[in-house]
């Protein structure tokens, strides 16, 4: 016989049984929801479903169900969806990703092939399933030219089970169906490791295959449909892509700054300035040293002598040389520069990003992976993010000729109180996964931030498409 306790506990358990029955059918309904919604439009029955079980902390677990099969995985808490409709975990909803990306299968030659990867047989490109086991991108000042490797492992990514990533972008088997076309070609690397001429050659392997890019995609398809104004062709070297940008100048590009081209080829309009790989250890928020802990006043440490606009330089070099609390020296990577430069970094407060040969600089991304204050004396410099992105709360402009008068610099820098540059430096913390490059990437890192400024630019470039299309068509019909 039961005993009275024992009576109205077996009713409680067949209760909690009957709950979790019934929520382990809503779940496979709302999933059976889901399927259907893909033909018929009413995914968002499905959504609030899923929507309701996250916002009520469902603890429910279940374990080697269909549910997988579906793209789906449920595994109590832990179960998480981002804002851009993506189980983690699972392979990115096309539907719901801001960008829908189209990637030409170009030869490896163009992309991986330089960095010495041979596929199998019928193989076109490395698999990204397991981290860190794709082909390694060259060190030294190869990698802060970067992005365009980066961009295409996130691509690949995106086809990948079981890659947590955002779902900013995804790459599309159609090019139907795309939103932008991506040009898979590591200009970057090609301009550093062949652009001279070896041997017998009349002409450099860079420019070899920068001549057979450009008569591929003016054969293509979808280079004519919009004349290349949907393509995205990445440069980030200001000497890559030398002899094709010309050409193929209509695409929109992703440069480290406008330094070397004309206005009329390159501009914010429809162009994306993409941040360097930054060289040095990203410091750990946790572990930034605060303000009594650097030392350093002032930090600079890289070439001096420069051409064009970096010869301010070597001014502010016979400026500040001999002041006690600044540290301005030349420096390279050789050996352990770069090391040197890091350590450096963290143990000051401001850190100087002067004009070089070309607006940018990697330095400025080293400042920020350093949690260091950059001061930028760069009066023609284009940042990336910057139209979500607000530097002065992270960062000094001191104008160049502003720069160049004896003592403004350091009265500014010394004139900054402890509890303001610790605001700058906790802002700078906080902004600085925006400029990490990552595989698989992350939601606001240098990746995703790159592609939802494609996204931005989208905009644009459909506009200006159908202005030009207002006449057109009523004349041709």
């Amino acid at each position: 016989m039961y005993s009275n306790r024992e009576k109205i506990m077996l009713p409680m358990k067949f209760l909690s049984w009957l709950i979790a029955v019934s929520m382990i059918l809503l779940i496979l309904s709302s999933l059976s929801l889901h399927q259907f919604s893909n033909n018929y439009d009413n995914s968002s029955i499905a959504r609030s479903v899923f929507n309701f079980i996250l916002n009520n902390n469902s603890s429910i677990h279940l374990k080697d169900t269909n549910i997988h099969e579906v793209g789906f995985q449920v595994s109590g808490h832990t179960m998480n969806m981002d804002e851009m409709g993506q189980l983690h975990g699972s392979v990115c909803d096309q539907s719901r990703a801001l960008l829908r990306v189209y990637m030409y299968d170009l030869p490896s030659d163009f992309h991986f092939g330089l960095l010495g990867w041979k596929g199998n047989a019928n193989q076109a490109w490395p698999s990204v399933s397991i981290p860190n086991r794709y082909p390694p991108y060259p060190g030294g000042l190869n990698l802060q030219h970067s992005t365009e490797y980066w961009l295409t492992l996130d691509l690949l990514a995106s086809n990948t089970a079981n890659v947590d990533r955002p779902c900013s972008a995804i790459r599309v088997q159609n090019s139907s169906e795309a939103d932008v076309i991506f040009v898979p070609f590591f200009s970057s690397l090609s301009y550093n490791r062949h652009s001279k001429v070896q041997g017998h050659e009349t002409a450099s392997v860079d420019r070899m295959l920068q001549d057979k890019l450009v008569q591929f995609l003016k054969g293509r398809v979808e280079w004519k449909r919009l004349g290349g104004r949907d393509h995205l062709i990445v440069a980030h070297h200001p000497n890559s892509m030398l002899f094709a940008r010309n050409k193929l100048g209509s695409a929109m590009f992703v440069l480290s700054d406008f330094g070397r081209y004309p206005t009329k080829l390159a501009n914010l309009e429809k162009d994306v300035i993409a941040p360097y790989k930054h060289m040095v250890r990203t410091i750990p928020i946790s572990n930034s040293p605060s303000f009594n802990e650097r030392s350093i006043l002032m930090y600079f440490r890289g070439a001096i002598y420069r051409k064009d606009g970096g010869a301010i330089r070597q001014v502010l070099y016979n400026l500040l040389k001999d002041e006690k609390d600044v540290y301005f020296a030349f420096g390279s990577v050789q050996a352990s520069g770069i090391k040197q430069a890091g350590k450096g970094m963290a143990s000051s407060k401001f850190c100087l990003n002067i004009a070089g040969d070309t607006p940018s600089s990697n330095r400025l991304f080293d400042a920020i992976a350093s949690h260091c204050v950059p001061v930028i004396i760069s009066d023609e410099i284009e940042l990336p993010f910057e139209d979500v992105l607000d530097y002065s709360e992270f960062c000094l402009f001191v104008r160049a000729s502003d720069a160049l008068k004896k003592g403004y610099l350091l009265n500014l820098l010394r004139g900054i109180k402890q509890e303001n540059w610790t605001k700058m430096w906790e802002r700078l913390k906080n902004a600085s996964r925006h400029f990490e490059y990552q595989c698989p990437s992350q939601a606001g890192d240098a990746v995703d931030m790159i592609w939802q400024t494609v996204s931005r630019k989208k905009s644009a470039t459909q506009l200006s498409v159908h202005r030009k299309n207002r006449y057109s068509r009523s004349h041709s019909s």
